[in-house]
């Protein structure tokens, strides 16, 4: 079956401060068929600099990581090392990351509809709700 687009998001926790507090969320939407997690990696930078990268199918059963790690359907294989160094740059010292890539399965249907009438999807863009609400707070109201 073929795969519905794949994102990959960067979530950094400083002070390696993840407590698995977002996989609840995370276990809703892919319940809900609104996204499946694909593929993972767990990112530490120790205070020297150094980083660490653990895939989330390989961490340890007694980690926070390991919640997350549950809800991984997996293709894995996806997030090389070198995307999550790339990613994870900024990263202050004595701080982790988890780096997910998820599919959007509730595009599947629409792309199965595009296809079945004929259509091509020639784009999409992905724009962060940070950068819409700055460019909303420029733009004068109309009263």
């Amino acid at each position: 079956m073929p795969l519905g687009p794949i994102e990959i998001v960067v979530v950094g926790f400083p002070d390696n401060n993840f407590t698995g507090a977002i996989v609840p969320e995370l276990e809703r939407l892919v319940e809900a068929r609104m996204i499946s997690i694909v593929d993972g990696v767990f990112a530490m930078k120790a205070a020297d600099g150094s980083m660490s990268l653990t895939e989330l199918s390989q961490v340890d059963d007694d980690s926070d990581a390991s919640r997350l790690a549950a809800v991984v359907d997996g293709v894995e294989g996806l997030i090389s090392a070198e995307d999550v160094e790339a990613f994870t740059q900024e990263l202050e010292p004595s701080s982790s990351a988890v780096v997910p890539a998820f599919e959007h399965t509730w595009m599947k249907p629409i792309r199965d509809a595009v296809v079945g009438s004929g259509g091509i999807l020639l784009d999409s863009v992905r724009i962060p709700g940070r950068v819409v609400e700055e460019v909303l707070a420029t733009v004068p109201d109309e009263d």
